[in-house]
């Protein structure tokens, strides 16, 4: 197996604190949002690959993050490789033919640590066949990939599970259109009354399709007005509208303000998790996880956002359904496995929980792996660990994890 060295993503939204104390070293006083981990093109982990693990082990420990916010370049004056070129050179030997035959030449998930220190976009994700057949619209249409208003940038699906490891908020599908309407009264602001008539007034998809496309198309400066308002008297109220008034100072004047009033507010406690399927809208607001997702950068955006929102093509993708969010628990096997169920084959997540004295658990398979430490000082194989410290393992590759601490587990179903 192979010491990861990762890239932390700077963007804006990221907390200045979060990752920095997961990793045990001074924050720098910028943003640090996402460290990643995996073979994505955007910003590909970095191997050395060493003959054995013992060589690993007694090898200097590459660093845990590097911060940068361009992609690495794919080797370096030490002998790191990037996992990308690693994969492409040998697809089979260290994925797995399974997991080739399955998902192709690719690892096809990616892991983060997520740090949150205000609100992401409000989102969606496109299944599939969504995927599919819009970015091909896009590909015949010469689009370039990386245009502002390009939508799809690959063909492939966008499903994700979020697993807190601080208290996590965020929001996850729509409430019931009359729940819904309840809030938006509750902040007494007129401009918001016709949109909770609408939400009384229709059966829950009409309801939600037309409120979400009356709030997206609205006047911008008379949306502005009643998001301030708004704002305002969420700040006066507090409690349960307290949220609202934070996402609101973060992107004063944006409809998302509104949008995200529709959406069920959800609040983890560390080792809870959510699961975001496609056309399920969803933001993150605040805390520290570990996100797991298929391998992909499609995102449509609704709103808590300066991006390119198209609105047309959001509007056939958003699922106008109310639901529960769900909120995930792990399920533990004889092994000791802490398994989050998910519907979706591209990744697989669990965690363990190692206590000191415990015999090592064999997590040998014919799929490749990420494993992750988030606490104590573990170790896998001879690989010492720290937080936020993460290794490769090719598939078919003996692997075990022992000592003390926290590891979460990134692999395939295949």
């Amino acid at each position: 197996m192979d010491r990861l060295s990762n890239t932390v993503r700077p963007y804006a939204w990221g907390s200045t604190t979060l990752i920095p104390a997961l990793l045990g070293v001074a924050p720098t006083g910028e943003p640090q949002a996402e460290m990643w981990m995996g073979a994505h093109p955007g910003a590909p982990s970095r191997i050395t690959r060493t003959g054995s693990a013992a060589e690993a082990s007694a090898a200097p420990a590459t660093p845990a993050a590097t911060p940068a916010a361009t992609p690495p370049a794919s080797s370096s004056p030490s002998g790191e490789q990037a996992l990308t070129d690693v994969i492409a050179a040998d697809p089979a030997g260290e994925l797995g033919r399974p997991a080739v035959d399955k998902f192709g030449p690719r690892l096809p998930f990616l892991l983060k640590l997520l740090a949150a220190g205000a609100p992401l976009s409000l989102q969606v994700h496109p299944d599939l066949a969504q995927a599919q057949r819009g970015y091909a619209d896009e590909e015949r249409r010469s689009v370039p990939v990386d245009a502002p208003h390009r939508t799809y940038k690959d063909a492939n699906h966008k499903p994700e599970l979020i697993c807190a490891l601080t208290p996590f908020d965020g929001l996850c599908g729509f409430r019931r259109p009359v729940e819904a309407a309840e809030v938006l009264e509750g902040l007494g602001v007129d401009t918001l009354k016709p949109y909770a008539d609408l939400l009384r007034a229709h059966p829950e998809e009409a309801a939600l399709r037309e409120v979400l496309t009356a709030i997206l198309t609205a006047d911008p400066a008379q949306m502005a007005e009643t998001v301030a308002a708004a704002a305002a008297a969420a700040e006066r109220i507090g409690g349960a509208y307290a949220p609202y008034a934070r996402i609101a100072h973060h992107f004063p004047g944006d409809a998302g303000v509104i949008a995200a009033m529709l959406l069920n507010y959800v609040q983890l406690q560390p080792g809870e998790a959510l699961y975001l399927g496609a056309g399920v809208p969803h933001a993150y607001l605040e805390g520290l996880g570990v996100e797991i997702m298929a391998n992909s950068d499609n995102v449509l955006r609704c709103g808590l956002t300066p991006k390119h929102i198209d609105v047309p093509e959001l509007l056939r993708i958003v699922r106008f359904e109310a639901t529960e969010p769900g909120i995930l628990r792990p399920e533990a096997s004889p092994s000791g496995e802490e398994l989050y169920e998910t519907p979706v084959d591209e990744f697989r997540l669990s965690r363990f929980d190692l206590s000191p004295g415990a015999a090592p658990v064999d997590l040998t398979a014919a799929t490749p792996q990420i494993l992750l430490c988030t606490a104590g000082a573990p170790k896998a194989g001879e690989i010492g660990l720290g937080p936020g410290e993460s290794v490769f393992v090719p598939a078919g590759e003996k692997a075990e994890v022992s000592g003390t601490g926290t590891v979460f587990r990134a692999t395939v179903v295949a």
